[in-house]
């Protein structure tokens, strides 16, 4: 397929210069309470660039990111990816579980945060993620429990000896005395074919996944929604999906080549976006259709003074379906690996078994290769992520319609609960290491009218145990992502659970038994 045309070098940081040049003054992150322009955005990045030159990051460096939404985790991204530094966000969901397990597999080299990110003090959350920090005396960091770690940068009051102060409006003399000119320079290091971003996405093993991306397919996977525009100029784009996962890098790589302005809210409530959509009279809602349904069946909704807007005001919530052949099969939405669009890739419909493409209106598995297609998966060889021709096997279930690609389900037992993968063997791992009363824990995927799929665990109790669900819940939203705990839960005797020839447990089976 053609490669879209750019025209201007495809990085991060030229794309922000050419934001700046046609429209500097207007708006790009505004939240309830604070407005950014495009200038705004590019001061405020260059300065804390050269804060990270002057801290030794530079191309490369793996840094992470855990902000809430808005206009610091815009700046810090912005920072990073003008470095060269390879940006590796952290999910504002994680708890110290996946915190340690992404900056250990990650190479996370530095960790910016904030004191507090969506009411949790990180000063307490990083030290239960990594319990070394509670020893550490000094600013640069060698602990075993995250052997890449070197240093963390924290806004706001700290009283930690291993937390590095960070303001975003001042600059320590080192990083002052650097000037523009070194910075450009950088900058004209940093090409297209550069790393830019990993995104962590449950994998079908334990671990997640770190999904790849360069500047090049960053700018040009995003440049299709930059064509989007209102009538009266750049669109007003509000974002709810979170900026760590590849939606909120589709909407933000969309709006640097658009001038759009991005609405956000750091933790989503149906009456607080529709608040911001209706004072921001937004053009585009951006989002999961559950989060859109539950915004259109908010109390307020019929006398609110809202602008035609797809999938809130007009048509239904989730656009996917319009015009689908099938009632209930959405087209395919994109993913991670594609940076959140299927239209940047070629695609292929093949009978996983044979591999051999299958005629239209057929189920097979999708494969995609092209322009918008992933570097890689962090850490794992090409030649165990592609085919020998390039193409990546998605594991999605589709089949074709004029060439379009449906949705129907997985070939592999990944979850999809509101938008948000969930890696069963991951739960499962979880549910048995950290409770005793666990013997086995098997999770599955089960149809929910509100989620799409629900996360189901069927546990069987060690000998002499009982399992109280309620108490089991309530600890796991302490360690793990409140997407992944499990909010239907059945207890079987061990006796009851159908098991494979192979030994291991018959999935299939135990839907089946679920569903019925």
């Amino acid at each position: 397929m053609d490669t879209p045309s750019i025209p201007f070098r495809p990085t991060i940081a030229d794309a922000l210069r050419e934001a700046v040049a046609s429209g500097g003054d207007r708006d790009f992150i505004v939240t309830p309470d604070r407005r950014m322009t495009y200038a705004d955005a590019e001061v405020a990045s260059r300065r804390l660039a050269k804060r990270m030159l002057a801290g030794g990051i530079g191309k490369g460096t793996r840094v992470g990111l855990c902000f809430p939404y808005g206009q610091d985790w815009v700046v810090a991204w912005l920072a990073a990816s003008r470095v060269g530094a390879l940006v590796m966000p952290l999910a504002t969901t994680y708890r110290p579980a996946e915190i340690r397990t992404v900056l250990r597999i990650g190479d996370v080299d530095t960790l910016l945060t904030a004191r507090s990110v969506l009411g949790h003090d990180m000063q307490d959350m990083l030290e239960a993620s990594v319990p070394a920090l509670v020893e550490a005396t000094d600013e640069r960091l060698f602990l075993p429990d995250a052997p890449s770690l070197r240093a963390v940068w924290m806004t706001g009051t700290i009283d930690r000896a291993w937390a590095t102060p960070l303001d975003f409006d001042q600059l320590p003399a080192d990083a002052a005395a650097i000037g523009d000119d070194l910075v450009r320079a950088v900058e004209r290091e940093v090409v297209p074919a550069d790393l830019a971003q990993v995104t962590y996405t449950s994998g079908s093993s334990a671990e997640p996944k770190g999904v790849v991306h360069t500047h090049g397919t960053v700018v040009r996977a995003t440049s299709a929604l930059a064509a989007l525009q209102s009538g009266d100029g750049p669109p007003r784009f509000f974002c709810a999906f979170p900026f760590f996962w590849i939606g909120g890098t589709l909407v933000l790589g969309a709006a640097l080549q658009s001038g759009a302005t991005v609405l956000c809210i750091e933790r989503f409530e149906p009456g607080a976006a529709l608040d911001l959509i209706e004072r921001e009279q937004a053009t585009h809602v951006l989002g999961w259709p559950t989060l859109l349904q539950s915004m259109r069946d908010h109390p307020s909704f019929p006398e609110r003074d809202l602008p035609a807007i797809p999938g809130l005001t007009v048509g239904p919530a989730d656009v996917a379906l319009v015009e689908s052949p099938v009632p209930g099969v959405p087209a395919h939405r994109g993913m991670s690996e594609t940076v959140g669009n299927i239209g940047s890739v070629e695609h292929r419909v093949v009978d996983p078994d044979t591999g051999r493409d299958v005629p239209e209106g057929e189920e097979g598995e999708l494969l995609v290769r092209g322009y918008g297609l992933m570097h890689g998966y962090y850490k794992r060889e090409r030649a165990d992520v592609f085919d020998d021709d390039g193409w990546l096997h998605t594991g999605d279930r589709v089949f074709l319609d004029a060439g379009r690609p449906y949705f129907v389900g997985r070939f592999t037992e990944m979850v999809k609960s509101r938008g948000a993968n969930v890696a069963p063997r991951e739960v499962e791992l979880f549910l048995e290491e950290h409770f005793d009363e666990v013997l086995y824990a098997f999770v599955v995927g089960t149809p929910h009218p509100e989620r799409g799929e629900e996360v189901t665990a069927v546990l069987v109790p060690a000998q002499g145990r009982s399992i109280d669900p309620d108490t089991l819940t309530a600890h796991a939203r302490e360690q793990i992502s409140g997407y992944k705990v499990p909010t239907r839960i059945e207890i079987w005797a061990e006796a009851d659970v159908p098991w494979l020839g192979s030994g291991k447990p018959d999935k299939l089976a135990i839907r089946a038994r679920l569903g019925a």
